[in-house]
């Protein structure tokens, strides 16, 4: 990577923090019912065909198409009737047919399905009031998929519709990638936990809390170890105990330039810092490196920088630890209400409300910015991106807006 001097651009940042980060290297087997939200280890291929017969796709009558021939109507037989998970029995004359439902099973010399609305019954015949196509409505063995096709590949995240198209495939187990334990801290004597008594010039830690709740969103073991005081030696003590237990480390707090900040230099002592500072605003003090065993993450200690960077940089490098794939986030253009205002020289992400008026995407910015406003996430479900070279926005501005729906 680059001297940890040298302040990076986000996605410059992105790249070499992912460059350096490679998948747990372990993986487990475990069962469907709880295979949602884990990583893939290895390939998935169809054990079956689905459907695994010629199905009906819609209510009506199963006939051979070659006794449709000349101009309708036709008139055949009823000889039967198939069911979903009871099929018709396999022995139907020509100039008969069989009344069939949607997901049965078409008999094997019947090649064609007519949707009942085009059919008169009478008692056991039935008039056929349209022309007929071999496969009509017909859905073919492995029309979903066919037996030893690729469902799905390494490093894909599972959803519920994964798990549903797994058990349709009548699988039960699946290979995921072994969960990272993640330890998480917040430093400063500042800092005290909700519900305890705050002491003169303390305030209550947000951050850690935020972070574990974010973190709860990905296939991670979380081990939070609470507050550390502003003490390199009690740093670097933890440090140490959770580098022996950890895959990564985030911390919040002492990465700036204080008297006080003891994160760059507790971290150089047990392993390397590898990026300190951001092109960034919120989020430029932000330390990267790594311990002897663990990746390290410390984030800024304004708790909407502590929020951007996590969701900016540490997400990804998370999804990437855990085997899969880091997805970039949604951004779609809307444009912008009221204005807003941008120092060139920093990218910036500025809190907004996106919504949709009369067919367009609109966002207003969530009023004052400050770093340490989390108020102003409130009302916001988005974040607004602004390119580094870029000057106030007017009223009426394209801009790019991340929905907080494509990030958490």
């Amino acid at each position: 990577m680059t001297d940890p001097e040298t302040r990076l651009d986000l996605d410059d940042a992105l790249t070499a923090i992912l460059a350096d980060t490679r998948p747990v290297a372990t993986s487990t087997v475990v069962d469907l019912d709880s295979a949602a939200g884990r990583i893939l280890a290895a390939p998935l291929l169809a054990p079956m065909s689905l459907p695994p017969f010629a199905a009906s796709a819609m209510d009506g009558y199963a006939l051979r198409s070659a006794d449709a021939a000349g101009p309708p109507p036709y008139r055949f037989t009823v000889v039967g009737t198939s069911y979903a998970g009871r099929p018709a029995d396999d022995d139907i004359p020509h100039g008969a047919c069989v009344r069939i439902f949607t997901g049965a099973a078409v008999p094997p010399q019947l090649d064609a399905v007519v949707i009942q609305e085009d059919c008169d019954r009478d008692g056991a015949s039935v008039t056929i009031n349209c022309t007929v196509a071999a496969g009509a409505h017909v859905r073919p063995i492995g029309h979903d998929v066919t037996a030893g096709a690729r469902l799905m590949s390494a490093g894909r995240r599972l959803s519920a519709f994964d798990v549903g198209w797994l058990a349709a495939c009548g699988m039960t187990r699946a290979a995921v990638h072994t969960q990272p334990t993640v330890g998480i801290f917040s430093n400063g004597d500042e800092l005290a936990d909700p519900g305890q008594t705050l002491r003169p010039g303390q305030i209550y830690d947000a951050n850690r809390l935020a972070l574990r709740a974010l973190l709860q969103q990905l296939p991670v073991h979380v081990h939070d170890f609470g507050i550390v005081p502003d003490s390199q030696s009690d740093l670097r003590a933890l440090l140490q105990q959770a580098d022996g237990s950890c895959d990564m480390i985030i911390t919040s707090g002492g990465v700036s330039v204080g008297e006080a900040d003891w994160v760059k230099d507790a971290v150089g002592e047990i392993g390397t810092l590898r990026l300190w500072k951001l092109n960034l605003k919120p989020g430029k003090p932000l330390a990267y490196g790594r311990l002897r065993h663990a990746a390290f993450f410390g984030l800024p200690g304004n708790p909407v920088s502590a929020l951007v960077t996590t969701l900016m940089l540490v997400k990804p490098t998370l999804q990437r630890l855990c085997g899969g794939d880091p997805t970039p986030p949604l951004a779609v253009p809307a444009v912008l209400r009221g204005g807003l205002r941008h120092q060139p020289g920093r990218e910036e992400f500025q809190r907004g409300t996106l919504a949709m008026r009369e067919g367009k995407l609109e966002v207003t910015v969530t009023g004052d910015q400050s770093s340490n406003r989390l108020s102003s996430f409130a009302a916001a479900n988005c974040l607004i991106r602004i390119a580094k070279n870029c000057a106030d926005l007017d009223d009426g501005s394209t801009v790019t807006a991340l929905p907080f729906s494509g990030l958490l």
